[in-house]
């Protein structure tokens, strides 16, 4: 199965300013916090872009994550990638995750995991099916298969932000290497929080 699905849109979405999607986000009772469901409201609503201004940072070094929004359920993050940056191989630490592109593009890039050796910290990647996400196409982690990789190619020859729901909140995640077959856990940090910047993050 795919690791990300990309949404197929039947009507048009409504745009709402960050703020509202968050607010109508964390409306949805915690039972009904599932895969279908927080998918669906990502089909139907879109982040007006302006309104992410205040949580974007791109460095040229690296991508960027960006806290929104953090609560028991679930995290909010603005993810900030400039042309040519990507994300490593990884996982999601067995929480749920979606994502939407209010700016650019993005190509998803799944793997499959065989062979996995947790004593020897080793594995075998298979690169299977890929996509572009943008603002009309979010997505959706699946379970099943969750290992993959984001890019913002070259080609695409602009700056991209997703933005990207957690559920639960995590804090590592397991990095894998295609080239030396290995893998491993690795802590997360955020480059900035709501809106502030964190003072060992460097932009340039």
């Amino acid at each position: 199965m795919s690791t990300l699905t990309p949404a197929q849109n039947k009507k048009p979405m409504e745009m709402v300013t960050i703020d509202e999607w968050v607010k109508q986000l964390g409306a949805i009772p915690e039972k009904d916090f599932t895969i279908p469901h927080v998918l669906e409201f990502t089909q139907q609503k879109a982040i007006q872009p302006e309104t992410l201004t205040p949580y974007i940072f791109y460095a040229n070094s690296h991508y960027t994550r960006n806290l929104i929004h953090k609560c028991k359920l679930f995290e909010i993050l603005a993810i900030c990638w400039n042309v040519g940056q990507v994300s490593r191989i990884h996982n999601h630490r067995g929480q749920n995750c979606w994502m939407v592109t209010p700016i650019g593009r993005l190509r998803v890039q799944n793997f499959h995991v065989e062979n996995q050796d947790a004593t020897r910290g080793s594995c075998k990647l298979i690169p299977s099916d890929s996509y572009i996400m943008d603002a009309t196409h979010p997505a959706v982690v699946h379970p099943e298969e969750p290992v993959h990789q984001v890019l913002n190619l070259q080609e695409y020859n602009q700056p991209a932000t997703s933005v990207h729901i957690y559920s639960y909140p995590y804090d590592s995640c397991e990095v894998y290497s295609i080239d030396k077959g290995a893998y491993a856990d690795v802590p997360l940090h955020y480059s900035s929080e709501y809106g502030k910047l964190s003072p060992d993050e460097k932009l340039t």
